[in-house]
């Protein structure tokens, strides 16, 4: 249980997802320092982009905190952090549009956003359960506990790999509608890639680890069968 082979792919996804980190705060930090040609701020864009899709009722907030941008699907609000939704730079508008791109996916029913909305409430009971079924199994060396605690630890997996194409998606409306809409030149269109690839990246880590520790939990299921 503690020292499985699986580990060694477990920590190496690790390493990944605090490298992934520290590249989104570095290509953020970098791009932040670049204006956009457009001028616009991140909340200017913002708005723009909603309102040229038709989403004239949903507003746009200031949130304290870094790369603490969201939206909130159930407020139907865009929260974008004071460096994203007060500065003009590359970073502040791309962060903007994707969020965007997000009450845009709302709109038009993006089936993969539909679907992770709609199983949020048991993902998040699942992700609460499941660390203590699997200990109390791994603990008591009870199999069915086991095998209970890997049905609710795929839930909240499922849930990480259904969020990969909805933030991808998200992001490759943004980079569309800000070229389409004139905010940024294609000499700039480079500088949002980066910034969006860079956030990307660490739903991807997120996610590779928790499949990483599902398939561990698995083999240790089935070895304890035997």
């Amino acid at each position: 249980m503690f020292f499985h082979p699986m580990d060694f792919l477990i920590l190496i996804a690790f390493a990944l997802s605090i490298w992934a980190q520290f590249r989104v705060k570095g290509t953020f930090n970098r791009w932040s320092e670049v204006q956009a040609m457009s001028g616009l701020t991140g909340y200017e864009a913002a708005r723009r982009l909603l309102d040229a899709n038709g989403l004239y009722d949903v507003p746009i907030e200031p949130v304290p905190g870094r790369l603490s941008d969201h939206y909130d699907p159930i407020h139907r609000v865009v929260r974008l952090s004071e460096p994203v939704y007060y500065e003009s730079s590359i970073s502040a508008i791309s962060v903007a549009c994707h969020e965007v791109g997000h009450a845009i996916q709302h709109k038009v029913s993006y089936p993969m956003l539909t679907l992770r909305h709609r199983i949020f409430p048991v993902v998040n009971f699942a992700s609460g359960i499941a660390p203590f079924l699997l200990i109390g199994g791994f603990l008591f060396q009870a199999t069915g506990l086991i095998g209970i605690g890997i049905i609710f630890f795929s839930v909240a997996v499922a849930f990480q790999l259904i969020t990969l194409p909805v933030e991808f998606n998200a992001s490759s409306r943004a980079r569309e509608l800000m070229v389409s809409e004139g905010f940024i030149s294609n000499e700039e269109e480079r500088g949002v890639s980066k910034v969006l690839n860079a956030a990307a990246l660490t739903y991807v880590a997120a996610a590779l680890i928790s499949l990483l520790e599902l398939v561990k939990y698995i083999m240790i299921f089935f070895s304890n069968r035997e």
